[in-house]
């Protein structure tokens, strides 16, 4: 116990700070309230008999605050700055982004980059693209890791409906080179706000825009325009063979192959929460 504590003053096991490393690998920034709801959601309903919110948010953030804590003395995260309603930001560092890497089993160039200076301005744009992972996955709590003393509580975790994927499901950032090489996108790409792949939900590869209500439509539709010049360039695959360059990084596999002309995308207008 006594080495753990050197290492890890805040005490925090293992899981906790990979939850931290995977959601921040994923989303880039975040508070530990997302970091929590997107990880181990079961927490949520666990201290649902606290008296008020703000009880019960610190109850169930505490955790993930400390794990944070810990990768901070391990130089894998930082304090980001602090989001618009005053809670404390988290990101990567260059080497926490190759721990999330290893975390989330992806390439390290397939990571994107880091959340740099976001937080200065509170990071909106960050918070509601994770807001969106989080309700379009919508975390399912595990009732075997409530109290099981509340019977309510637990049926409420049971009916709750599943979403689409998990956190591991998501990429953030993704470059779409209408022009130019993967790793170094050219004039006209563009760059998915999110990218789920959940072929076990029916969808193999789905672009997500999220916009917080700050674009007209004339760059709401150039950007569409973007992303239809990146699914109808052709690349040579192995075989020397045009194929379109999207399903060299994707494989939507079978059937849905031959279904989908071009993959789908979903615009979305979002706005962060603070849920208690």
């Amino acid at each position: 116990m006594k080495g753990r504590r050197v290492s890890n003053p805040s005490g925090s096991s293992n899981g906790l700070r990979s939850d931290v490393l995977r959601v921040l690998g994923v989303v880039k920034v975040a508070t530990a309230d997302q970091i929590q709801r997107l990880a181990v959601p079961h927490l949520s309903l666990r201290h649902a008999d606290k008296p008020t919110a703000a009880a019960r948010k610190e109850a169930r953030t505490r955790a993930h605050c400390a794990a944070a804590q810990d990768l901070r003395k391990h130089r894998l995260v930082v304090e980001a700055g602090h989001s618009r309603v005053g809670e404390r930001l988290w990101s990567l560092t260059a080497a926490g982004l190759e721990a999330a890497a290893g975390e989330l089993g992806r390439p390290v160039r397939e990571m994107g980059g880091l959340a740099r200076g976001v937080g200065r301005a509170g990071a909106s744009h960050a918070l509601c693209v994770g807001e969106t992972i989080w309700a379009l996955s919508r975390p399912t709590p595990d009732p075997e890791r409530l109290h099981h003393g509340c019977r309510r509580v637990v049926e409420e975790a049971r009916a709750m409906p599943p979403g689409f994927g998990t956190i591991d499901s998501w990429s953030t950032e993704v470059a779409l080179p209408a022009t130019g090489t993967w790793t170094m996108a050219g004039l006209g790409s563009a760059q998915a706000d999110a990218v789920l792949t959940a072929p076990e939900h029916g969808l193999p590869l789905l672009s997500v825009e999220v916009d917080t209500c700050h674009m007209d439509a004339q760059r709401i539709a150039a950007k569409l325009d973007k992303y239809m010049r990146f699914f109808k360039r052709t690349v040579k695959d192995g075989g020397n063979r045009q194929t379109s360059m999207w399903r060299t990084r994707w494989d939507v596999g079978g059937d849905i192959t031959q279904r989908l002309l071009l993959p789908p995308l979903l615009p979305l207008a979002s706005a962060a929460r603070s849920p208690s």
